[in-house]
């Protein structure tokens, strides 16, 4: 409807993946070209992890536009299978002579002999699997079977799983660690940053013919940027929206209204209003709203991430995730680098707070805080998760205090934890909430947080890494 209008040959924000609008930007690229790589070398099981809507299908038809010389891609979109049934799926993508009641045996004898054909031919075969976290633990294994058709040199079958971060969560259970170790190559794929957002937008348009000047600028990407949390798919549901309202009104520019307009429609999240939380404002919303549009925190979506990385260059190691610690601190930057500073035990600048309890003075609501957290650290088992709710510098104290004295109806104030960190040289609290046993439940609380404590980009901590961090800083 509105491509007269801006001078579009197509619509330039469809949903479904197309490869000729594939952007480069923010990792993609060399995520790409890693992948392609790791495919190549033909080692082991590989692994990519990304929320939804983060682009895992489009580098899955980027794969087999850029190997189809050399590769056979077998595609497994529904996962939900017994192990006999994904042997008998892939000897069917292969057109191979199977029947239905043939016996596991026969079919693996028949895909052995198969493969070992196209490697005579020099071609791979690579077994793509989609939404892998959905994935039955039995067929993991069958994976992992099927993994060691080999010759003496070269594996005979490619693994490449594609799923949300719940896949690693899967690979963590012990009766599969087998399979774990087969992961050579794990690839985390991050949401997009305020000006990649920009840059994808504008990508986009110019793909599908504009000429004119820019519909988008900083401050509306911005927008775009807070409903989609940077997810692709969310990217395009929403600018394909805002494009039509900015039809509507007779203009050529899209606006924040247009924006905010379309993130309704569409349902998404709303963007954080920082007044239930923090009533002083100040240094605090400006560190949570440094956090909330710059920093896209891979600690928390990819707690636990397997698969060592490949030597590879420079420029394309971040798209490479390797052994994530799940207590990767967020560090508040345009670039949110994962690169966290040692958590450090509160000085004797910030009050002895013994000493105060002593002399018969109350201690203050923060000094509380963080003589809980001494003492739950020193007794929590290691192997428990924390919720990190936000950051904030050390000398914002008062806006710190007015939060603890009225944190929200949703939280239990003696489940709220505080502790010590630096970050780039700056010291900051960082603030924690609740004891859980397992990352299952502590991943279900987070992602049942209202939207407003969403917005600040809450992620989960291993009590053992933070343990570790405050033993290294003291």
């Amino acid at each position: 409807m509105y491509l007269e209008h801006f001078g579009l040959d197509r619509p330039p924000f469809k949903i479904t993946p197309d490869t000729s609008m594939f952007y480069e930007g923010s990792m993609r690229g060399a995520a790409l070209d890693a992948l392609i790589y790791a495919i190549k070398s033909g080692e082991g099981i590989i692994k990519v992890v990304g929320e939804v809507g983060s682009g895992k299908t489009m580098l899955c038809r980027m794969l087999e536009l850029k190997l189809s010389d050399i590769v056979d891609i077998v595609y497994i979109a529904h996962p939900s299978l017994s192990p006999d049934n994904i042997l008998h799926l892939i000897a069917h993508e292969l057109h191979l002579d199977v029947r239905n009641d043939d016996s596991k045996l026969d079919v693996m004898q028949k895909l052995q002999d198969y493969l070992l054909k196209k490697h005579a031919s020099n071609r791979q075969v690579v077994v793509f699997v989609e939404e892998a976290q959905s994935m039955p633990v039995e067929t993991l294994e069958e994976i992992r079977f099927l993994s060691n058709l080999e010759t003496d040199q070269h594996k005979l079958l490619q693994m490449v799983l594609f799923g949300q971060p719940e896949l690693d969560d899967k690979l963590a259970q012990p009766q599969i660690r087998q399979l774990k170790e087969r992961i050579t190559h794990g690839f985390y794929l991050d949401p997009f940053p305020p000006e990649d957002t920009l840059d994808y937008l504008n990508f986009r348009l110019r793909s599908v013919g504009y000429r004119g000047p820019s519909i988008f600028n900083q401050r509306t990407a911005n927008a775009v940027e807070k409903y989609s949390g940077g997810l692709s798919r969310r990217i395009n549901i929403i600018a394909d929206k805002a494009l039509m309202a900015s039809f509507s009104e007779g203009t050529h520019e899209v606006s924040s209204s247009h924006v905010a307009t379309a993130a309704k429609d569409s349902d998404f999240t709303r963007p954080f209003s920082f007044k239930p939380m923090l009533k002083a404002g100040g240094v605090i919303v400006a560190l949570l709203l440094a956090l909330w549009l710059g920093s896209m925190l891979p600690g928390w979506v990819n707690p636990g991430g397997d698969g060592a990385a490949f030597e590879m260059p420079p420029e394309s190691k971040q798209a490479v995730s390797g052994n994530t610690d799940a207590g990767a601190q967020p560090v508040l930057t345009a670039n949110a680098e994962e690169t966290p500073e040692r958590v450090a035990k509160p000085e004797a600048e910030n009050g002895n707070n013994e000493a105060v309890i002593e002399s018969g003075i109350k201690p203050s609501l923060l000094d509380q805080r963080l003589n809980e957290t001494e003492k739950w650290l020193g007794a929590v088992a290691g192997d428990h998760y924390s919720i990190q709710l936000f950051m904030t510098e050390v000398t914002d104290v008062t806006a710190l205090e007015d939060f603890l004295s009225d944190p929200s109806d949703l939280l239990d104030f003696e489940k709220i934890y505080v502790y010590e960190t630096r970050i780039g040289g700056s010291r900051m609290y960082s603030v924690l909430y609740n004891d859980f046993d397992s990352r299952k439940t502590a991943r279900s609380i987070l992602k049942n947080l209202p939207a407003e404590m969403k917005a600040s980009k809450p992620f989960l901590r291993r009590v053992s890494a933070l343990r570790k961090d405050l033993e290294s800083s003291g």
